[in-house]
C-alpha cells in the first residue's frame, strides 16, 4: 500500500506515531474523450483567456473570488503555512458511541500503521477502545484540508474515517417535495413490513458486485478481440399503480420455493389424502343416519384362543 500520511494521533498526552493508507480504492473503469474524426485523445490545456496564452503550473497560485470578478490570491507557501500547525496530528477531541454519528457525515476510510517504535502505544489505544466499544471523534488535515474524523477499531487495526462538519451537511428542510403528514394504511403497512423481514438477511458484503462494471469490461474485451457486439434492448418496467398489488407480488415473488419431495413422497402423501377422504366420507355417513358398514365377527377367534 502506498503511505498517504505520516504523524501522530494524540489523545491527552499519549502521542502515537502512525501511518495512514487509503482503505479502498476506486475501481470505476477510466475512459478518455477521443476525436471521432481521428481516434486521438483529447487534451486539456490550462489557458488564460484575457492573455490568450497557455499557462504552465509554475504561473498560477491560488485565489477567491470574493466579488464577482475580483479575486484575493494566495501563494503556495501561504497555505502550506496555514496547515501547518494541524498536518502532522490527529488529535482526538472526544470519546463517544459509534451508533451516536448518523452515516450521513461518513466521507473516506483509512487505515492507520504503527510507525517507528509507537507499536505499544498502538495497541493499547486500539484495545482500549475495542473494550470500551468507543470511537474517538478527531481533527485532522490529509493533503491541506482540514476535516473532522472519526477513529475506530476494523478487526486488529485502527482506521480513519473522515466526516463532515455539521454546516457542510445541508438540512433536511431544504429537501423539496417531502410529506408533511405521513398516513398510511394499515394493510400496506403490514404488508411492507412483512416484505422487509422476507428480505432480511445478515450483510454479506461479498455478494454485492458492480454488475455494470463487469458487463462494461466484456464489452471492452470483446471490442479489442475484434467482435460485433449486440445489445439486447431493456426490460419494460411493470408499472404497477395499486400499492398493494405492487406489495403482495413482491413477496409473492420472494416467497421460497419448496423443494421437490420426489416421487417416493409425492405417492405417499397421495395415498394418505385417499385415506382421509374415505375416512371423512365414512364419519359424514355415520352422521347423517345411514348404517354402518358390516364388520366381520371377531366371537369365532376369540373362542378358538379361549
Amino acid at each position: 500500500m502506498h503511505t498517504v500520511w505520516k504523524g501522530a494521533i494524540s489523545f491527552g498526552l499519549v502521542h502515537v506515531p502512525v501511518k495512514m493508507f487509503s482503505a479502498t480504492e476506486d475501481k470505476d473503469i477510466s475512459m478518455k474523450y477521443i476525436h471521432q474524426v481521428c481516434g486521438s485523445p483529447i487534451s486539456y490545456v490550462r489557458r488564460c483567456p484575457n492573455c490568450e496564452v497557455d499557462v504552465n503550473w509554475e504561473e498560477i497560485s491560488r485565489g477567491y473570488e470574493y466579488e464577482k470578478g475580483k479575486y484575493v490570491l494566495f501563494t503556495k507557501e501561504e497555505l502550506e503555512q496555514l496547515s501547518s500547525q494541524t498536518e502532522k496530528t490527529i488529535t482526538i477531541l472526544d470519546f463517544v458511541d459509534l451508533h451516536e454519528i448518523d452515516p450521513v457525515y461518513f466521507q473516506k476510510t483509512y487505515y492507520l500503521s504503527p510507525d517507528q517504535a509507537g507499536a505499544n502505544a498502538y495497541s493499547l489505544l486500539l484495545e482500549a477502545m475495542r473494550q470500551t466499544g468507543k470511537i474517538g471523534v478527531a481533527k485532522v488535515a490529509i493533503r491541506s484540508k482540514s476535516s473532522l474524523a472519526a477513529i475506530r477499531v476494523i478487526e486488529d487495526c485502527l482506521a480513519v474515517e473522515t466526516i463532515f462538519y455539521p454546516d457542510e451537511i445541508r438540512p433536511i428542510a431544504q429537501v423539496p417535495n417531502l410529506p408533511e403528514n405521513i398516513q398510511v394504511q394499515d394493510k400496506e403497512l403490514t404488508m411492507a413490513k412483512l416484505l422487509i423481514e422476507q428480505l432480511s438477511t445478515p450483510f454479506e458484503p461479498g455478494k454485492y458486485n458492480d454488475d455494470y462494471r463487469v458487463n462494461l469490461l466484456k464489452l471492452i474485451e470483446q471490442k479489442v478481440a475484434g467482435e460485433e457486439i449486440s445489445l439486447a434492448p431493456a426490460k419494460p418496467e411493470h408499472n404497477i399503480v395499486d400499492l398493494m398489488a405492487a406489495l403482495q407480488a413482491s413477496i409473492e415473488a420472494v416467497k421460497p420455493i419448496p423443494a421437490d419431495p420426489g416421487p417416493a413422497a409425492a405417492k405417499r402423501t397421495k395415498s394418505g389424502a385417499k385415506a382421509k377422504a374415505k375416512f371423512k366420507a365414512e364419519g359424514e355417513g355415520e352422521a347423517e343416519g345411514e348404517p354402518k358398514p358390516k364388520r366381520k365377527s371377531t366371537k369365532k377367534a376369540q373362542k378358538t384362543i379361549s
